[in-house]
């Protein structure tokens, strides 16, 4: 399983950051104290998503290149044309450190 730490200090409120988890883009949004991590790469078009504009109420990132919308939550997007969802990333916050997980090794 790859994973990667930073500093929950070098996250901005609301604005996206993105790490490469393994050899994966991810973008991590911070909403007050919690911390959610999704795939970069818009499901619709080659277009990294850390350049968006993120929707914290809604917990939402928009692509900027044809305005889907996906959920911070669950990866799913709200909007077209994207159609199907990017991956989630496992996150875990202890004290100012910040770590991302892949969840490519599932267990049965």
């Amino acid at each position: 399983m790859a994973e990667v730490t930073l500093k929950l200090s070098e996250l901005t409120h609301g604005a996206p950051h993105r790490v490469i988890v393994g050899e994966t883009p991810v973008v991590v949004v911070r909403i007050d104290d919690d911390v959610y991590a999704i795939g970069d790469t818009c499901s619709h078009a080659n277009v990294s998503l850390s350049t968006g504009e993120v929707f914290c109420t809604e917990k939402e990132i928009e692509c900027p290149q044809h305005g889907s919308v996906f959920s911070l939550v669950t990866g799913d997007p709200d909007t077209l044309p994207a159609t199907q969802p990017v991956p989630v990333f496992d996150v875990t916050v202890e004290d100012d450190t910040v770590t991302i997980r892949s969840q490519d090794e599932v267990t049965s």
